[in-house]
């Protein structure tokens, strides 16, 4: 065997379980293998730090560029901040890290993957890279079996001609126009000139018409009177909102021997979209198994993400409240009315741990959707 476990894919998921193995296995020889120049790609993962245990901070340590200590969130009828501790982890960081954690002789950077099965990898140059296990964190693929909605952004980071006076990361800025289903501004202020300023919509379909977006970015900083210097960097992406679906079906698609991870599995916060916090606590999951052959780690980690899947169908119910009920330019109303609630509460919804408590309180008072539409939308499903 070249190696106990070939990692395919060079992403979050995929770099933070070779950190994970690294710190918690480190006898066991690792191998990644990303088809881009540079392990993460081009992304900003963010996450509270109440989503993370001491653990998972521990290991995510690496990958955090910045953190804050608050934040806010606006709504045409709601401004509030929040005292809680905000991060992100950056690619850059994800790529350093990894070249500082594993061997050059087990960094395959550049190089398309031909096939992947149970007990090896199969690059396009040729090479075949024989592995006691075979993980898959490629992504997710389109899957007949899982009912969708999108959050889909375009993000640019910029440089200011100013000061722009933020203290913290603004989550959700809702008073701009509503276009594509619910839209919303997403800002995390770098130092007191840089910021990452994504426009955001939970929306139907994933098409991204990324120039009418920007153009929607350079409004709203104008109308912040923020004046931009230059453009650092740009980012966008299409986010699964999950709705429906059957887990066992989609994990099924997957060929037996080779574990699914990160997105592929639908690790991912349902309602947020966040992938930070899932793919911190697999990779400390399947750094922590008995067994680190390929069968062991499969049947595990379907048998984690199936669990994940049916712990979540609070959240999947709201979404369909979201995306069946609620008009696509009234989507902000339920949405507004959720951040007006506790503090505490909110902070254990994006940390997927909401109490029986929490989950009452969000579907008492008066309802933001039409109810019996509601009702017959979530008895049908």
């Amino acid at each position: 065997m070249d190696c106990d476990v070939a990692l395919v894919g060079g992403g979050l998921s995929a770099g933070l379980i070779a950190l994970a193995l690294r710190r918690e296995r480190p006898e066991a020889r690792v191998k990644i293998i990303e088809t881009g120049e540079t392990f993460g790609g081009n992304h900003t993962w963010s996450s509270f730090q109440t989503d993370l245990s001491a653990e998972g901070a521990a290991l995510a340590a690496p990958l955090i560029a910045h953190r804050w200590s608050e934040n806010s969130i606006r709504f045409p009828s709601l401004r509030r901040s929040f005292d809680a501790g905000y991060q992100s982890a950056t690619s850059e960081r994800l790529h350093h890290a990894l070249l500082d954690a594993v061997p050059e002789d087990d960094r395959h950077l550049g190089v398309p993957v031909v096939a992947a099965t149970a007990d090896q990898v199969v690059l396009g140059n040729q090479t075949v890279i024989r592995a006691r296990a075979v993980i898959d964190a490629r992504g997710q693929k389109l899957s007949p079996h899982l009912d969708l909605g999108f959050q889909k952004f375009v993000g640019q980071e910029v440089e200011l001609e100013a000061p722009h006076g933020l203290r913290g990361p603004i989550i959700m800025d809702a008073t701009v126009d509503q276009h594509d289903g619910y839209r919303f501004v997403y800002v995390l202020p770098f130092d007191e000139r840089t910021l990452l300023i994504e426009d955001t919509y939970y929306a139907d379909g994933p098409a991204l018409d990324r120039g009418a977006i920007v153009e929607r970015i350079n409004a709203y900083a104008a109308h912040q009177g923020w004046r931009i210097a230059r453009v650092l960097r740009e980012e966008d992406g299409v986010l699964p909102i999950a709705i429906d679906g059957d887990i066992q079906a989609h994990l099924a698609q997957y060929p037996d021997g080779v574990a699914p991870v990160g997105m592929a599995a639908a690790l991912f916060h349902p309602v947020t979209g966040y992938s930070f916090p899932d793919a911190v606590r697999l990779a400390l999951f399947i750094a922590r198994l008995p067994d680190l052959t390929g069968r062991a780690i499969d049947r595990a980690v379907r048998a984690y993400a199936a669990d994940r899947w049916e712990e979540r169908g609070f959240y999947r119910m709201l979404n369909k409240m979201l995306f069946r009920v609620a008009e696509p330019d009234k989507r902000w109303k339920v949405l507004q009315r959720f951040y007006g609630l506790d503090a505490k509460l909110v902070a254990r919804f994006y940390a997927s741990h909401s109490t029986m408590f929490d989950k009452v309180r969000i579907l008492t008072g008066k309802p933001p959707v039409p109810f019996f539409r509601a009702v017959a939308v979530v008895m049908r499903g």
